[in-house]
């Protein structure tokens, strides 16, 4: 006869002992857990030639170490070799009860669900979608009646599916970016030691975050102890100065999150129930008709602070490299060094950095809205777009939205979809995005021919960006691929007011990130570019008989049926491959410093056109390396190569000429 060994887990109250009793009858003792003061219920019952043992655990709300019950539990789980863990949970408490199931997913525990009580919450008006719940925890949900044979089969064979197919419950978990790329470092430092291993890395990081002592004693013992507890200090020290809680409050908060995704995505609620803070903004900033276009708002908003307040900073600053170069050019006089550091190193570089302003406050308010937790309504509202549309899940807009910074984080968020297609897709649509690489292009263009409608014209181009990624996706799953999307949990955390550290740690950053690449690979294009624009020699610096001239005047036909077909934005574009912000130090260089002169070789209308031109087309090389990386080869970049390319072409074709015809110039 075959023995199955299952454990019964759940809070106080839901009807987990009512169970055990309804199945193992007379067939049941109690004694206490081996070492510890508590009672242990042990029973059994038989049924389809099979033995089924029976372990009522100790009822609570928590896996930590603050109690003897909860060290029981857990322990159960992770020493004992049992062959399922049934969570019994009241459907009409779901969002208190599944704060035990997330935890028992972190812990990796080969878990089914039994919804218990049904008929008090549909009484209640509550009716939650089993099926969908399922899928999003990625573990069998069930209804049962404890109290009853009600659902008595299901669990049976939910029962052997788990002994047969042990399934990993944490990897449908979704905490936010910012925790779950510290959980991965540490996870990472974890690792190096295989005797930690025996159970989840992921928990153990968790638990250590949280000062679990248990868990602080065996990673003591550790040969890695010394480096693991420096990673856990780091973290906790960045939690605190990000969300000014502790980490363990940081973690509470992110299962609380993920948990009122769930119930948003599965649960319908009666219309009378008292509405939380949280509940009542998201019934107006989530609302299908007026969640996209408060977001659009919302975001119009910011462009239109942006550029009204960072105008006036930026013409500090590009006064101040213009001083700069004159002050080189009367102290060295005009030669090759002279040249090399006033048209190549300070116009280059110096042109991109004059953007700094904008770019601070631009980040500024989007980590005020990432921090305020309204980022993450923005994506579940695109949700229902990408998913009704496009047979896409909202989860495609999480690195898109991560795109909207830099692809290459975007790229390597996709890691989080289960679905492969869907993985692929998505890293297709993220070059779409906007990145701030692109911003100073834009700024550049909208100062000399938008000066009045700056904020409106770059939103255009970002709104642009995700309307066609939109588009795209729609043709890719319609032509290569063709799979079904799965579903996830949108992560929701409650509002709140940021806090100031926070805020200006993040903004510091992602700013120090725009700086530091301005002094590696920006200044390293710009010598580049100064070469080819002083060469060969005898040649005016920058004119069309200079090598980069040359490259430029072979290219430009190209480009002239988008209107720029002049070799200076040829040569801009090819360059700017490398990384978008060196279209703006090309243009300057070969302008000679001075980016009034765009309006030499454009109007308004190709200036759009131009700048279209450069959201859609290739993305940097860091990017195309990730993909590479990512999709294991070089046959998807190679496509995203194409696909942006032709997407650029057709996009910019179609706004110089439909400008054209409209009577723009």
């Amino acid at each position: 006869m075959e023995n199955i060994k299952i454990g019964l887990a759940g809070n106080p109250n839901v009807g987990k002992t009512t169970l055990f009793n309804n199945l193992t009858g007379l067939h049941q003792h109690v004694g206490n857990w081996p070492g510890k003061t508590v009672e242990q219920a042990v029973g059994h019952f038989e049924e389809d030639n099979k033995r089924f043992e029976v372990i009522d655990l100790p009822g609570n709300y928590a896996l930590s170490a603050h109690s003897i019950e909860e060290i029981v539990s857990r322990d159960f789980i992770v020493d004992e070799e049992s062959d399922a863990i049934i969570n019994i949970v009241d459907a009409a408490n779901l969002e208190r009860n599944l704060y035990l199931t997330v935890q028992m997913m972190e812990l990796n525990a080969n878990m089914g669900v039994c919804l218990n009580m049904n008929k008090i919450a549909r009484k209640n008006g509550i009716t939650v979608d089993v099926d969908k719940l399922s899928e999003l925890l990625g573990v069998p949900v069930i209804e049962i009646e404890a109290n009853s044979d009600v659902g008595h089969k299901d669990l049976l064979k939910m029962i052997e599916d788990l002994k047969s197919n042990p399934i990993n419950s944490k990897d449908k978990l979704v905490y936010g970016n910012e925790l779950k790329e510290h959980l991965q470092d540490l996870v990472n430092v974890i690792s190096k030691d295989k005797n930690l291993l025996d159970v989840s890395a992921f928990w153990t990081a968790i638990k250590l975050l949280e000062d679990d002592e248990i868990v602080m004693d065996k990673v003591q013992q550790s040969s890695m102890s010394n480096p693991i507890f420096l990673e856990v200090r780091k973290v906790k020290d960045h939690l605190k100065d990000i969300y000014g809680v502790s980490a363990e409050e940081v973690i509470a908060d992110a299962r609380y999150a993920y948990i009122d995704g769930l119930i948003n995505e599965c649960v319908k609620l009666p219309e009378n129930r008292q509405l939380t803070l949280s509940e009542k903004i998201d019934k107006v900033v989530t609302n299908r008709i007026l969640g996209i276009p408060i977001f659009l708002i919302i975001m119009w908003v910011v462009f239109q602070v942006t550029f009204t307040i960072g105008a006036p900073f930026q013409d500090l600053l590009d006064a101040g490299f213009s001083a700069l170069g004159d002050a080189v050019t009367a102290g060295m006089g005009e030669n090759m060094i002279s040249s090399l550091l006033v048209d190549g190193v300070i116009g280059g570089v110096g042109s991109v950095l004059s953007f700094v302003p904008q770019i601070i406050l631009l980040f500024l308010l989007l980590s005020f809205l990432e921090d305020s937790g309204y980022l993450a309504r923005a994506a579940f509202v695109m949700d229902r777009v990408m998913h009704k549309v496009l047979g896409l899940h909202g989860k495609a807009f999480i690195p898109m939205i991560l795109g909207f910074g830099c692809g290459v984080p975007g790229v390597m968020a996709t890691r989080t979809m289960e679905h492969e297609e869907d993985r692929l897709v998505s890293m297709m649509l993220i070059p779409f995005m906007s990145c701030t690489a692109r911003l100073p292009v834009y700024l550049m263009f909208v100062g000399i021919f938008f000066a009045s409608n700056q904020g409106n014209v770059i939103f255009s181009l970002y709104l642009l960006g995700v309307i066609v990624a939109i588009i795209v996706a729609a043709i890719l799953k319609k032509s290569l691929f063709k799979g079904v999307s799965t579903p996830f949990v949108m992560e929701l955390p409650s509002y709140k007011l940021p806090t100031l550290r926070g805020v200006l740690m993040h903004t510091g950053e992602k700013t120090w990130g725009f700086v530091r690449k301005a002094g590696t690979i920006i200044l390293a294009a710009a010598i580049i570019v100064w070469v080819l624009s002083y060469f060969p020699a005898g040649v005016d610096y920058g004119s069309q008989g200079s090598l980069i001239g040359q490259i430029g005047t072979v290219i430009a036909p190209v480009f002239s049926p988008l209107g720029f077909g002049h070799w200076q934005a040829a040569v801009a574009l090819l360059f700017g491959m490398v990384a978008k912000e060196v279209v703006v130090a090309t243009l300057t260089s070969v302008l000679g410093g001075s980016t009034a002169a765009l309006a030499t070789i454009f109007t308004p209308l190709t200036a759009y056109a131009f700048m279209v031109f450069v959201l859609l087309y290739i993305p940097c090389f860091a990017t195309i390396g990730t993909i590479k990386q990512e999709s294991n080869g070089w046959r998807w970049p190679l496509i995203m190569v194409c696909v942006t390319l032709v997407t650029a072409f057709i996009v910019s074709f179609l706004v110089f000429h439909v400008g054209l015809l409209l009577g723009f110039h």
